[in-house]
């Protein structure tokens, strides 16, 4: 078919009535029957044969054909009637518009319902679904498609059992994790760390872990977000040579990934630890962490801890929980309009605060001459003392591999209690493999033990070169609020504008340069 054919195939809406959607699915993009160069061309033909043209593509790739038609992303809308008139659907085959027999006769009775078209290529016209001859054929294609579904979702499962009885990934790699193929396109030889997004969420992790009362998953989530991290679903997508959807982290995400077992680099089903024939956990690789850092992850992100954490702001305002009222000891807030620039100021009594009373006048200034002030005193104070970062020192293994063999043997023991273990071959696979944990823990209790603890080490950089390297304006805040700085603000004509100290016992005694900044 020329352009120019095509040009007169697709054009808009004119209310000739034989305006028809174009419909294209692929389950996976690398398919190649049903490539959608090939859908398009079945497609233009068979709106040419009925004498009809295209005003708009319905276009599902990446979505099954177990997927119900109305809920589709792109024809979804079209059939609830939210993009615009239409005379009917045009397709390459009854399997693109959907693998379920139900799903098929009801996309195809609504169109036959509403007086639409329903027209696919290989098929002579129009179907007419009130003819019995059309309807039976129509409804043979689609048990078909929906017999062809089921025949590959058998064979899926079949090959993921196989797949995971020889303690082989399949699937989707876990965050932080990467499949490692010897040719493109080949099985997966081996699973191996990402090198960029296992050092990200490590980062992750060891922030949490050294200041778990205002570090939260919230505020890494915007973090990783400011810094342009691509989140999960994106780097996944960019592994995979497919494009970023600009899809952002989000607080659940990071806790589902930091609180999973599949970060101790296990082989995961349904969101648990495959057990292998020697009774411990099929391991893939190196995890992300230990055992040990693992457990501690678990008690900083139990749900009751972080009822409680204070929360700090995301937005980009250096002093925002650091600056307060002169006046009445209250926090500042920003002020923003369109033609003023943004300033701090106390609005506690304008709110009715009783604390705030007698706060008048109120102090206000603008952001960026106390930004400055507090950014010239904060790097004459401390710039050139050390930083020391804490970080979570897992020590000399044993009481993770301790940990870890009392996991397994609760787990075994557990599924003995569910009755998994209760006929006599498989019960004396399970005295043996306890037995064995258990000469293991013994022997590996007796051995010293260096326990696992959060400790300080010095980073190598001052608290100026810090200051630099931060990325944004709520990466120097964070600083300022490890340091426990706080600054107060006065009004104008008070005899002294503003003040900075460093709240809560943190400051340095006589030797700046022995600071400890938690990182």
């Amino acid at each position: 078919m020329s352009s120019s054919d095509q040009d007169a195939i697709e054009r808009p809406y004119d209310g000739c009535g034989r305006c028809l959607l174009g419909v294209r699915r692929l389950s996976r993009m690398k398919g190649t029957t049903y490539s959608p160069e090939s859908q398009r061309a079945d497609v233009l033909a068979a709106a040419a044969a009925v004498g009809g043209h295209i005003v708009g593509w319905a276009d599902d790739w990446e979505v099954s054909g177990a997927t119900d038609p109305i809920t589709r992303p792109k024809l979804g809308p079209w059939l609830r009637d939210e993009m615009g008139p239409y005379d009917g659907l045009v397709a390459a085959a009854v399997d693109r518009l959907g693998r379920n027999v139900v799903d098929c006769l009801n996309t195809g009775y609504k169109m036959r319902d509403e007086g639409k078209l329903l027209v696919t290529y290989g098929h002579e016209g129009a179907w007419d679904l009130d003819d019995p001859v059309d309807e039976n054929r129509f409804t043979m294609e689609a048990w078909g498609a929906q017999m062809e579904l089921r025949a590959i979702q058998r064979r899926n499962r079949n090959a993921t059992v196989k797949t995971r009885a020889a303690g082989r990934p399949k699937g989707k790699p876990s965050y932080g994790f990467q499949f490692v193929r010897v040719t493109m396109g080949g099985k997966i030889d081996h699973v191996d760390l990402h090198p960029h997004a296992s050092e990200v969420i490590r980062n992750v992790a060891r922030r949490i872990l050294a200041d778990p009362e205002h570090i939260t998953p919230s505020s890494e989530a915007a973090r990783l977000n400011r810094a342009g991290e691509l989140s999960p679903a994106d780097h996944l997508a960019v592994m995979y040579g497919k494009p970023s959807q600009g899809r952002p982290w989000h607080p659940s995400t990071v806790k589902s990934i930091l609180r999973s077992e599949a970060a101790l680099g296990y082989l995961m089903h349904k969101g648990k630890p495959v057990i292998g024939t020697d009774g411990h956990p099929v391991r893939l690789c190196e995890g992300l962490w230990d055992r040990a850092t693992h457990d501690a992850l678990q008690k900083a992100l139990a749900p009751y801890r972080m009822a409680w954490k204070g929360r700090r702001t995301n937005r980009a305002y250096l002093l925002t929980q650091v600056a307060v009222c002169g006046q009445c000891g209250n926090r500042l807030y920003t002020q923003t309009s369109a033609v003023e620039p943004p300033r701090y100021t106390c609005t506690a009594r304008n709110k009715g605060w009783v604390s705030a009373e007698n706060c008048r006048p109120a102090p206000l200034v603008r952001m960026k001459i106390l930004d400055t002030w507090v950014e010239e005193w904060f790097l004459q104070t401390f710039g050139d003392g050390l930083i020391y970062e804490t970080v979570f020192d897992p020590g000399n293994g044993i009481p993770e591999r301790i940990a870890e063999l009392q996991a397994n043997r609760e787990r075994l023991r557990a599924d003995r209690q569910a009755g998994l273990y209760d006929a006599p071959d498989d019960a004396e696979w399970f005295r043996s493999r306890y037995a064995e944990m258990g000469h293991e823990l013994a022997a590996l209790e007796a051995e010293p033990v260096r326990n696992p603890g959060m400790v300080r080490r010095p980073t190598g950089e001052t608290v100026a070169d810090r200051w630099e390297k931060a990325p944004d304006v709520q990466a120097r805040k964070e600083i300022l609020l490890d340091f426990g700085v706080r600054v107060t603000l006065f009004p104008a004509g008070a005899p002294r504008r503003w003040k900075a100290d460093v709240q809560g016992g943190r400051a340095p005694s006589r030797d700046p340069s022995r600071y400890v900044l938690s990182a």
